[in-house]
């Protein structure tokens, strides 16, 4: 039970069976850890033996109680008792699978992984490792058993906490928990599968300074600051050594994080040690200078991070502004490369309005004035016409406002009719006069919803089965003006004719006597690609709802 004061977390009560009196333990924070709950819908239904928490009992050989069916993964419960939630069993269960499927018999049998593991989310540095099991399941970290002694360090200035547990003689590291700084996970990790401490001390490791008379680094790194052993496992998932990346890098050309997951597969589980702050990135860097290369670091000198990981940061720190991010995670004032950068994934993932607090400023050239620049240095603007349908008199409008304006006119591939040549001074007079006349703007030139385009549909057409322009208009309507990390585009045709091209889209829907078909992942640009189809014969609700 929660002991609160005003709304403000003080204690949690316990109450033990047997005992008298509740023990209340003060506390500022309750976190609520759930853990991974097995999907083992489907072998409930097949009447398999489950585990005592979920998942599917399996033996040493990965069999269920049925003999022609194995599982691995999450939803393995090994013995009927634990269920791994981490990438690495769940490839130490396949190999074992694999072997014994090929050679036939149970020729390797699994038994248990480590429970060592560093949380993957970019912001969030939290991270655990022991010995063995023994460390988790007989609970060494909690103080209570004789034989361990155990250090912490709380530092106060960056919020940062690392709890080290020894053995009784101070001569090997059992395990420990890191948080808010978990850049020496691998480091301590290779550490405690040891016999000894490295040349180390345990206040040294607990409070990241040597001893006096210990050496800086006393880790056979070869010089190139590491701090990783050649023999080190950097790659935990899949057991890959430093060596081996250093190899690649060095005489297969795998200059990059992509050609290194190519080359070694390191990083291609659960991609924390390629992180920003991982040890591949570490090993690259220090290696190609050593070969007297480049070395990239991050999308501009003022943030050494890549998108994807400014993406995670972004959503895990709720960062808004150009400057929060700044400094969060970044340094000096930003440039042209990393403000648009920021301005595409803060729209993304708040939505909020592009041109306000200070945010227009950081956005693109089209961005900031809601239109398309030409190759003339004028711009285009493409009012809204959902799914192709427009009134006679907003035809009317926009042949007014392009010729008193002396635009020249177009009929666009998205079924919209585009101006062109509008010198930047003049786009506030062009756009209001759009207002005026009921019409708004298409975002044309944003990382959003362009345009849903569509056939004439069961209105008009004899062969049509569903009103595709109402359904297109239904949905630009309900999804006109939302960002994304990139342009998307819908389609809606009435037939199996597929007159509106749905299937060249990244979302179409194809009407049938039933309702509609839904594909997704389509692209008609630079590079087609047929939609895959996701589902069948659904109604609008259920459309919208997918």
């Amino acid at each position: 039970e929660v002991v609160h004061d005003g709304g403000k977390v003080v204690g949690v009560k316990i109450i033990e069976k047997g005992a008298s009196e509740p023990t209340i333990i003060d506390v500022d924070l309750v976190v609520v850890s759930c853990g991974v709950r097995p999907r083992d819908e489907l072998a409930r239904g097949c009447g398999l033996e489950m585990g005592s928490r979920g998942g599917v009992t399996v033996d040493g050989g990965l069999r269920t109680s049925d003999p022609s069916i194995y599982a691995i993964g999450e939803v393995a419960a090994i013995g009927g008792s634990f269920c791994y939630g981490l990438w690495a069993p769940g490839v130490e269960q396949a190999d074992v699978l694999v072997r014994n499927l090929v050679e036939g018999g149970d020729t390797a049998t699994y038994t248990k992984s480590d429970l060592s593991t560093k949380l993957k989310l970019m912001g969030v540095d939290v991270a655990s490792f022991g010995r063995d099991e023994a460390f988790w399941f007989k609970r060494q970290f909690d103080g209570k058993d004789p034989t361990v002694r155990s250090l912490e360090c709380f530092n106060e200035i960056d919020g940062s906490y690392r709890k080290l547990c020894f053995s009784e003689d101070g001569q090997r590291l059992l395990g420990g928990v890191l948080v808010g700084d978990a850049k020496d996970y691998t480091k301590l990790l290779q550490l405690c599968k040891k016999e000894d401490l490295g040349g180390k001390t345990p206040e040294s490791l607990a409070f990241g300074k040597p001893a006096p008379g210990e050496q800086a680094n006393s880790v056979n790194d070869g010089g190139d600051g590491t701090g990783i052993a050649d023999e080190d496992v950097v790659c935990s998932c899949l057991n890959i050594t430093k060596a081996t990346v250093k190899k690649a890098i060095m005489y297969d050309d795998a200059t990059t994080l992509p050609l290194i997951k190519k080359c070694t597969k390191a990083g291609t589980g659960c991609g924390g040690c390629c992180t920003p702050v991982g040890e591949v990135p570490k090993i690259l860097s220090a290696t190609l200078k050593s070969l007297g290369k480049a070395v990239a670091e991050g999308i501009c000198p003022h943030f050494p991070y890549s998108r994807k990981d400014l993406f995670h940061i972004v959503k895990v720190k709720q960062i808004k502004t150009f400057p929060e991010a700044l400094a969060a995670c970044g340094q000096g004032e930003g440039c042209e490369v990393c403000k648009p950068i920021l301005a595409s994934i803060l729209a993304g993932l708040w939505n909020d309005n592009i041109l306000t607090h200070g945010r227009d400023q950081i956005q693109d050239t089209n961005d900031r004035f809601l239109a398309n620049i030409q190759k003339t240095g004028t711009y285009s603007v493409i009012p809204r016409c959902a799914g192709g349908d427009i009134a006679p008199d907003e035809l009317i409008a926009i042949g007014s406002i392009a010729k008193q304006f002396g635009l020249w006119t177009k009929v666009t591939g998205a079924q919209r009719l585009g101006m062109y040549g509008a010198p930047v001074h003049q786009l506030p007079a062009i756009f209001k006069s759009l207002v005026d006349a009921g019409l708004e703007s298409g975002h044309a030139y944003g990382k959003a919803l362009r345009t849903v385009k569509s056939c004439v549909g069961s209105t008009w057409c004899r062969f049509g089965q569903q009103d595709s322009v109402s359904m297109a208009v239904l949905l630009e309507d309900r999804y006109k003006g939302v960002r994304a990390p990139h342009k998307f585009k819908m389609g809606v045709s009435g037939c199996l004719r597929e007159c509106a091209e749905a299937q060249s889209k990244d979302l179409g829907l194809i009407a049938t006597a039933k309702g509609y078909n839904m594909y997704v992942c389509g692209n008609g640009g630079a590079k087609p690609r047929h939609a895959t189809l996701l589902v069948s014969d659904i109604d609008e609700a259920t459309c919208l709802k997918y």
